[in-house]
């Protein structure tokens, strides 16, 4: 008998959910996990110590496709599976496990999903779970009261030193010198985006303290005129958004000495390879979503319409974001640094 787990659609979410993961495999450790995810989000997934195997899904992005799901689900019966997790709050996921005689099948409450789940979690909308408590509690019966992060594994990625060798070479990297990676980006929205001057401040302020430092921009292709736009700034640094696959990034990331990150992707991917992270938040809730490094800072200003969790600042003024400095964030490293 084999574990299900549908992935979640965002590659930060991906990373969080891997202690729910490890619950799984301390519950069944003689039962193969297989995570059925998304392209873009695969490459977490396969760095993932307790997945057995990764299925990419076949599924455009937002569409129902029920024709093709039901196809899709004949060839999963075939795998055996004793039950199945949920990650993603959509019915069309809820559909897949249903779809293929999956006897269990769990998840949060999401869209219309009443029977086509039948071990149905539920939280306060109010109060939500943290991030890695929201997945991991799914390992457990649904209950009111749950583990907090602190009480649960932390999210681990692994990389082998054979790709991270030869990642570096393919970038052109040194790995004789200093590796800071900035993470410009940010999908969810331009209200978490640090801006791209306070980026090349705080290149030139690196360049200053570290002379020999390399400065590297990582991101998709949605982050490449961001990058560019940094390199104007700060020619020493190099961009390398949407040029680099996700799977390189996360070797480039394993090697790097600090990492300054928005609230994305790429700085749960910093956490779960427990590098050094500062990480800002403006719209978001620093205690939702944290870093699980052993040596990090979470940078908020912790301003009066914080957090507001919009898209874009609903009163024009994006101060969470603006106020904080490059001299701060440098203040930071500093700090993790030992006050170097």
């Amino acid at each position: 008998m084999r574990t299900l787990v549908i992935s979640p659609n965002w590659i930060g979410d991906a990373v969080m959910a891997q202690p729910l993961l490890q619950l799984l495999r301390q519950a069944h450790p003689d039962r193969p996990i297989d995570v059925l995810a998304p392209a873009w989000v695969a490459p977490v997934w396969y760095a993932m110590a307790e997945v057995d195997s990764v299925i990419e899904t076949p599924f455009r992005h937002g569409a129902l496709q029920l024709r093709e799901r039901w196809t899709f689900a004949r060839q999963l019966r075939q795998r055996g599976y004793a039950d199945a997790y949920v990650l993603p709050n959509t019915l069309k996921f809820a559909l897949i496990p249903w779809l293929a005689g999956i006897p269990q099948r769990v998840g949060y409450v999401g869209e219309m999903r009443y029977g086509l789940l039948n071990v149905v979690h539920r939280q306060d909308k109010l109060a939500p779970r943290p991030m890695v408590a929201f997945y991991a509690a799914l390992a457990n019966p649904p209950a009111t009261v749950v583990p907090l992060p602190a009480q649960l594994p932390r999210p681990t990625l692994m990389v082998d030193e054979t790709s991270r060798t030869a990642t570096f070479q393919q970038s052109g990297l040194a790995s004789d010198r200093p590796l800071v990676v900035f993470a410009p980006g940010a999908e969810f929205g331009a209200a978490k985006r640090w801006p791209i001057t306070h980026f090349a401040e705080l290149a030139r302020l690196l360049e200053e303290a570290v002379p020999d430092v390399q400065i590297v921009i990582l991101g998709s292709k949605k982050d490449l005129p961001i990058g560019d736009a940094i390199v104007t700034l700060s020619p020493a640094t190099n961009n390398l958004a949407g040029a680099t696959p996700l799977r390189d990034a996360i070797a480039i990331i394993a090697q790097a000495d600090a990492v300054i990150s928005n609230d994305s992707g790429l700085l749960h991917i910093a956490s779960a390879l427990n590098r050094k992270i500062v990480a800002l938040y403006g719209p978001t809730d620093p205690n939702h979503a944290p870093p699980f490094s052993d040596v990090s800072r979470s940078l908020s200003l912790g301003l009066e319409c914080a957090p507001c969790r919009q898209r874009e600042c609903p009163l024009g003024h994006h101060r969470c974001m603006k106020d904080m400095s490059a001299e701060m964030v440098m203040g930071a490293l500093r700090e993790m640094d030992g006050g170097g």
